[in-house]
Parts: C-alpha cells; sequence; structure tokens
C-alpha cells in the first residue's frame, strides 16, 4: 500500500515472485537503476534468489523488499512465516533489518532508503542487489505515519563516489605497458563509454575485441567483431598474439577467447571497480582507472609515430575476411540456421532497439556471428550464467522501454523458453513491445558441442544431455492468448522479426532447427574461416 500510494513510482504486478524478480532485473540493466521487488513473507521471498544471484553477479542494481511476520510469530508454526535473516546470503550488498516499524526510529528510515540505494548502486563492489527484510504487526491497513524531513533541495540522504572509477592514478609500470606497440584491448559487459573506449584504443593503435553488450561492438577501423571465429585458426592465433591485453569489463562468453588470453603469454591489465573478474587468474594488474586517464598525455603526433600500423593492419584484414566468409556462408543456406538467426536480429532490429539475449548457444552466436553495428543496446544474464528468468528479464527491459517507442528483442532457446513460462501469464494485456524469437530445436543445443555427443551412446546422450521436451511452443503460447509465427526460410526470420517488432504488442516467433544440424553449420563456418584466413595468408605471401 505504501508503494502503491507513491506517484513517483511506477507499479508492474506480476503473478509469480520468480518471474517478478527478473523483471525487476530487467528494468535495473535497461535503466541503470534499481527496481524495487515488493513481496510477502515465507517462500514468496524465497522465489526471489534466482534473480538475486543473478542480479549480484551481473552487478545490476536491485532493491529487494521482504515482508516479514513480527518477531513473536516467529518459532512457533505461525503460518507465512520462515527464517528471513540473510535469506540470500552472500549475494546481496547490502542487508538490513530496520525491524517492526516505530516511530521512535523515524529519523532512521530516509538513512535507511538513501544507504539501500547507494548500497544498490555505488558500493566498491559495483551495482548489484540489496534487501531489506521488513517486519509487520498487524493491523496492516493504517495511515501511514510523514516521513521526517529530507535534506534541503531534495539532496540525496547520503552520497558516495564508491563505484567511481576516476579515482587512482595509472602506475608507472601499467603506464609502460601502454606504450607497447602490439597490444589489444578486450571490452566486456561494463566496459565503460563506448566512446571513451574507441578513442583510448585509437589513442594506443590497437584492436578493440567488442563482446555485443559491451556496446562498443560499433563499425569503427578498431573493432574486431569475429575474433572467435579467427582465433580458431591457429596460425592467425599465433600471429595476432599480443604483448600486452587491457581488460576492460566482465570477460567473453567465447571460451576460445578466454583460453587464448590465458595461454598469449602477453601482459594482462584488468580495469575494474571493485570486483574480481578474473576467472583465469591471469591478469597480472588489476587497477581501479578512468579511461581518459588510461590515454592520458598521448597525442596525436605521438600515437603516429610509436604504433605499429601493421599489427592494426593485420587484425582488419583478418576481420574483414572473416566477415565476408561468414556471410557467404549462411547465405548459402536457404533453411533457418542458428548463426543465421543471430546475424540477421542485429542487422534488421531498429536503431534504438534491446535485444535480450539467452545464455548457452544464444549469446554465443550472438557473439560469434553478429556484425558491429550502432543503436541497438545488448543485454544478457551472464553474471551467473544461467537460463532461468531470462525471458522475464526481456518482460522487464520492455516495462522499462513502454512509452518511449523503443522495442524489445528476445532470442532465448526453447528449453530457456519453457523453464520461464510463467513470463506469459498476463503478458498479452500488458502495454509492452516485446518480440520473443525462440530458437526451438527440441533440447538442449550447447550439449551437441561438447565430447559426451560423441562419447556417449546416442539414446543415453539424449536422455542425459539432449533432453527432448516435446512441447508445443505455439500451444502453450495460444494458451495465453498469443500467436506464433514460424518462419520456412532464412530470409523469412528478418521478415516476421522486423513484421512483429513493427505491429507492436507482444509477438513470439519460433525457429525451427535441428541440433546436429546446427553442429554442422558451425563446423561448416569454422573451416570456411580457417581456409579463407590461409587463402588470404598465401596471397600477401607472393
Amino acid at each position: 500500500m505504501a508503494i502503491a500510494s507513491r506517484s513517483e513510482i511506477s507499479l508492474s504486478i506480476h503473478h509469480d515472485e520468480r518471474a517478478g524478480g527478473f523483471v525487476a532485473l530487467g528494468i535495473g540493466k535497461a535503466t541503470g537503476k534499481p527496481a524495487v521487488i515488493v513481496t510477502t513473507s515465507g517462500t514468496a521471498a524465497v522465489e526471489l534468489h534466482p534473480s538475486v544471484v543473478e542480479a549480484h553477479h551481473s552487478m545490476v542494481p536491485m532493491l529487494v523488499a521482504t515482508a516479514d511476520r513480527p518477531p513473536e510469530l516467529h518459532h512457533v508454526g505461525a503460518a507465512q512465516t520462515i527464517d528471513q535473516q540473510h535469506l540470500f546470503g552472500r549475494a546481496v550488498r547490502w542487508f538490513a533489518d530496520p525491524g517492526v516499524p516505530d516511530v521512535a526510529a523515524a529519523s532512521s528510515w530516509r538513512s535507511v532508503g538513501a544507504r539501500s540505494v547507494l548500497e544498490a548502486t555505488a558500493g566498491v563492489a559495483g551495482p548489484g542487489p540489496v534487501h531489506r527484510n521488513l517486519a509487520f504487526r498487524e493491523p496492516l491497513l493504517v495511515e501511514p505515519v510523514e516521513l521526517p524531513p529530507g535534506r534541503p533541495e531534495s539532496m540525496p540522504w547520503h552520497t558516495s563516489n564508491g563505484g567511481d572509477r576516476s579515482g587512482g592514478a595509472v602506475p608507472e609500470t601499467v603506464r609502460a605497458l601502454l606504450d607497447r606497440t602490439r597490444g589489444v584491448v578486450v571490452a566486456g559487459v561494463g566496459a565503460g563509454d563506448p566512446a571513451e573506449v574507441l578513442a583510448l584504443a585509437d589513442a594506443l593503435g590497437w584492436p578493440v575485441l567488442a563482446d555485443p553488450g559491451s556496446g562498443c561492438r560499433l563499425a569503427h577501423p578498431n573493432v574486431v567483431a569475429a575474433a572467435d571465429a579467427l582465433l580458431r585458426h591457429g596460425d592467425t592465433a599465433d600471429s595476432l598474439r599480443p604483448e600486452v591485453v587491457l581488460r576492460l569489463g566482465a570477460p567473453s562468453a567465447s571460451k576460445v577467447l578466454g583460453t587464448w588470453l590465458a595461454t598469449s603469454g602477453a601482459s594482462q591489465i584488468l580495469v575494474g571497480e571493485g570486483s574480481w573478474l578474473d576467472p583465469d587468474r591471469s591478469a597480472a594488474h588489476v587497477i581501479t582507472a578512468s579511461l581518459p586517464s588510461l590515454r592520458a598525455g598521448r597525442t596525436s603526433a605521438q600515437v603516429a609515430a610509436e604504433v605499429d600500423a601493421g599489427w592494426l593492419e593485420r587484425w582488419r584484414m583478418a576481420e574483414a575476411v572473416a566477415q565476408d566468409t561468414i556471410s557467404a556462408v549462411l547465405e548459402a543456406h536457404h533453411e533457418p540456421t542458428e548463426p543465421g538467426t543471430a546475424r540477421a536480429l542485429v542487422e534488421c532490429i531498429p536503431a534504438g532497439s534491446s535485444l535480450v539475449v539467452s545464455s548457452s548457444m544464444p549469446v554465443r552466436d550472438i557473439e560469434w556471428f553478429s556484425r558491429p553495428r550502432a543503436g541497438l543496446s545488448v543485454f544478457a544474464n551472464r553474471g551467473a550464467n544461467g537460463i532461468d528468468g531470462v525471458v522475464s528479464t526481456a518482460v522487464g527491459v520492455a516495462v522499462a522501454s513502454s512509452g518511449t517507442g523503443r522495442a524489445t528483442v528476445a532470442l532465448v532457446g526453447d528449453v530457456a523458453f519453457l523453464h520461464d513460462s510463467n513470463w506469459l501469464l498476463g503478458v498479452a494485456a500488458r502495454q509492452i513491445d516485446l518480440t520473443v524469437v525462440v530458437i526451438d530445436n527440441d533440447g538442449g543445443g550447447i550439449f551437441s558441442f561438447l565430447p559426451q555427443a560423441s562419447e556417449l551412446e546416442p539414446a543415453r546422450f539424449e536422455a542425459l544431455f539432449g533432453t527432448p521436451h516435446g512441447v508445443d511452443l505455439s500451444v502453450l503460447v495460444a494458451a495465453h492468448g498469443l500467436m506464433t509465427i514460424d518462419p520456412s526460410g532464412a530470409e523469412d526470420v528478418r521478415t516476421a522479426v522486423s513484421a512483429g517488432v513493427a505491429a507492436g504488442g507482444v509477438r513470439v516467433v519460433r525457429i525451427k532447427t535441428d541440433r546436429g544440424a546446427n553442429v554442422e553449420v558451425h563446423r561448416e563456418i569454422e573451416e570456411a574461416v580457417g581456409a579463407a584466413l590461409e587463402d588470404a595468408a598465401e596471397h600477401r605471401g607472393r
């Protein structure tokens, strides 16, 4: 009642708390501001755990407000009463349990609220979830007590620069490494302002290996989007080994890129803001620094004199060969393919739109096969890398975009779609623009790329890893008042998605594929890119 009475707060009702938590996650991803997710007590609060864990690992601000029973009703069998103290463990930036409201403690309320926002947005560990456990006694429907006066001119009760990357001088050892001529910038989610990242790459004369979610995968001379395809070719991977790697933001989804970096022998600099994003433990220097400070003092004349023009040119030529080859292979496939769908989505979604991508194969296909482009925000729940709540996250992104004219498109697998099927509850009546593209290959496609696929007897592999579900997704979608579009050809995918976005509202586009054929398409692209790179190297050697 208190939340609903505030005109400053937009209210969104969700039947399922687990899905609601992921909607809040999507709002946080799209806006950078924490949504407040409110639940009753008991298992309703427990349902938020998956989204809280994802918010923690992907550094998305979120304010969790769980109702609780008063202390005297605990441990006596009262209904809907569980121990909610530190319910989400270490997955929250801060936990607050201010107790049953008492006017005598009113002077602390603004402080608790302001600190909650700061801890969720600007703490030393970076953005993330905050849990406030709020106990109430009956009667619950009472007139709210007035808040005590705020700061003059509506200033926040607390401010902080705890999450600001501008602090700290760049160590001389790092400055010396940045003067090397053969380096790469690896830009992941949270890398920073794309314009600053690209300006830094220009100043260094280095390529930018840009994750789609970084915002840096733009049509820019320094940007490399096909790094995964390039680095699968051994000779190319060897010839492009850097002396220095500057890592900005979260790690890439590409195992090939991660392994190449870890075994490159390069000196690695990790620029962080309180989180140690180094799963391979290969970063020699972990620093806090602003992007402008990293390029400070490097003039255009210095750069022209110092950089190795051939180094950047080799990356540019390899990128061009890979992109042309990927296009040629996919254009020869007239049936819908999973790589072709990922590439087509990034190309055909209107400028200003958001693309929410599921973990497992969709996020990899977007990273491996999408071209650079501007005007598209790409989101993925890569903190914990799970498939839980992906479509609900997309609903949250769409809610945040409601009324702006910006569309939201989601690319998910069928297992992720079914795992989060509660997103469909009431979605037809929501005033949002969301087109969900679901890859339906009747199971878990990513496992077909792993050794289990060839080492296990087929029936056993299917039972344990392929896990076919046999669900007709169109029937499930129709039960919720929505229609499914089934493109029959590769070009029809673009038409269906473009039409769905243009029509507005909620649409589902189902792409039927075969898991075995999908492995072959990926292998065909890999072999074709390798052959094209060899031909290009031979041509240069003549």
